[in-house]
């Protein structure tokens, strides 16, 4: 895999407050770069929610009302978001809930792509027979040792994907064989069928 072909990358995770649908309480932004990670310009931040957050909402991942209550609201973050994924690649695992969460608050955004990881593994490890982000890790031997933060919160997670993500690209010759198999039909970024010949098309 040629790494400087890639586009411009984030990876991105998102938390909610249980409610559906949900309101946002953590969003992270994760860049990759030419194939490497670059944790320093990695953006994670705390929502106040215009809904209390459930009590299973907590218990998944340990964010209080507490710990929101003088956190910005998405009015106040949201554009700074949306300029950012504007126009870019985004990766998630399970992407289609990342994604719609996201477009749901930016009905404008227009990333270029969705890579989604889950689907990227199965076309990978097609035997695994798990694949949630705990078992793919587990799977492919990724040390997690120096992310900081927890499991289940936005900036962890985020940062545990897109390291994910390039360990199944190293399995794929180029950019286009890993979004092949990587980016679900009708998502952004998918790749179009093949258009049948001229000749083909015409009605003898």
């Amino acid at each position: 895999m040629d790494f400087g072909t890639w586009p411009r990358l984030f990876v991105v995770d998102v938390e909610g407050n249980g409610a559906q649908p949900p309101d946002l309480v953590e969003v992270a932004a994760f860049p990759v770069l030419n194939g490497s990670p670059v944790p320093s310009s990695a953006r994670s931040t705390l929502l106040r929610p215009p809904n209390p957050i459930t009590p299973f909402a907590t218990r998944v991942h340990h964010i209080t009302n507490q710990d929101v209550a003088d956190a910005p609201t998405w009015e106040q973050v949201g554009p700074q978001v949306h300029a950012d994924l504007q126009g870019a690649w985004i990766a998630a695992h399970a992407a289609h809930v990342d994604y719609g969460v996201l477009l749901r608050h930016m009905p404008h955004w227009q990333p270029a792509g969705v890579v989604d990881t889950l689907r990227l593994a199965r076309a990978t490890y097609p035997t695994a027979g798990k694949y949630g982000l705990d078992a793919l890790i587990e799977l492919t031997g990724i040390d997690l040792a120096a992310v900081p933060g927890q499991r289940h919160r936005a900036g962890f997670d985020a940062h545990a994907t897109a390291l994910l993500l390039l360990d199944l690209a190293g399995h794929y010759d180029t950019w286009d064989a890993l979004i092949a198999a990587a980016v679900p039909p009708g998502m952004p970024g998918a790749p179009r069928p093949a258009t049948p010949d001229s000749e083909e098309q015409t009605l003898w």
